[in-house]
């Protein structure tokens, strides 16, 4: 399902939330938003739970708003006052210094990920020892800045699109933004609006899930998290050793269908076709979805399979 998380809730108090109004038993979430922060979140119900570990590896695409004159020590606006050596508050750059800013920052760079985080050391996260005022080295990790937009320039307010790779710190980049300028900033706003080919357009609010006489019309297929996988299909007797984790020899014409969700489908004609280590979604005879594989060689190795008898 794709929620819009409101403000104030941690990621896990909404994921919860959307877990009891669903009553469903097992579910987790494929990316992380702070408390203050909105949009964008994928969450993973039942079987889906299975299928979600490449959403952690997605790239996304942020709202940001930004105050110039002023630095925290969370990077946001949730944290204190802080000041760095050389920093003129009063300073306010043109929009032509702030898209040379901008450029700097685009491609791949390195961060320094920030105390205020849910990263953990010695079993503890960052932010338990930011807020006993403990302030741990970290070392630099290297992110990638697709592009930044500079969306509006007001005084002190700054607004940008932000299209970045997993593990991007957009407070840690609103602190060097500042500092790239000389004024300081930190982030008064932000909102992740798409993750790996999902935006906000589909997404529904907790207020909404709760209002729908049947919630579960919200949740999307299992599928739409493999959309980018090709989809091999299986005969009645391939499926059946299939699902009960026999690998299957393709060296006949194992048939292919027309992919779910969009994806193209495979042809696998022979053991010479079949790219090495290549995931695909795997389809019964009758379209339903069995679970994932990668083909080696000739054959069709199981990955995560689909459990017939669990259910949301």
């Amino acid at each position: 399902m794709l929620l819009d998380k409101p403000e104030g809730l941690s990621s896990n108090h909404a994921l919860q939330r959307a877990r009891r109004i669903l009553d469903a038993r097992k579910a987790g979430h494929t990316g992380t938003l702070d408390p203050f922060a909105t949009g964008l979140m994928v969450l993973c119900f039942g079987e889906a739970t299975k299928f979600s570990g490449d959403m952690f590896h997605a790239d996304k695409t942020y709202l940001a708003e930004l105050k110039l004159g002023e630095e925290t020590d969370s990077g946001d606006r949730t944290g204190l006052p802080v000041a760095f050596e050389g920093q003129d508050p009063s300073r306010r750059p043109d929009a032509a210094q702030l898209r040379d800013v901008l450029s700097r920052l685009t491609g791949s760079i390195a961060q320094v990920p920030p105390m205020y985080s849910a990263l953990k050391r010695d079993g503890r996260p960052l932010y338990e020892y930011a807020r006993q005022g403990i302030e741990l080295e970290r070392e630099p990790r290297q992110v990638t800045i697709y592009g930044i937009r500079l969306l509006e320039a007001d005084g002190d307010r700054v607004r940008l699109e932000v299209d970045c790779s997993k593990g991007t710190y957009i407070r840690t980049l609103a602190q060097d933004i500042g500092r790239a300028l000389g004024c300081g900033a930190h982030l008064t706003a932000l909102r992740r609006s798409r993750t790996a080919g999902f935006g906000l357009a589909d997404a529904v609010t907790l207020e909404r899930l709760e209002a729908m006489p049947e919630p579960a019309a919200a949740l999307l297929p299992v599928e739409a998290l493999l959309a980018p996988l090709a989809v091999q299909r299986l005969d009645q007797a391939q499926a059946a050793r299939f699902v009960q984790g026999q690998k299957i020899g393709l060296a006949r014409p194992a048939g292919s269908g027309p992919a779910a969700a969009g994806g193209p489908a495979v042809s696998m004609a022979t053991p010479q076709a079949a790219a090495p280590a290549e995931r695909v979604r795997v389809h019964g005879a009758d379209g339903s979805f069995l679970g994932t594989a990668r083909r080696e060689g000739g054959r069709l190795v199981p990955d995560r399979l689909i459990s017939l008898k669990e259910t949301t």
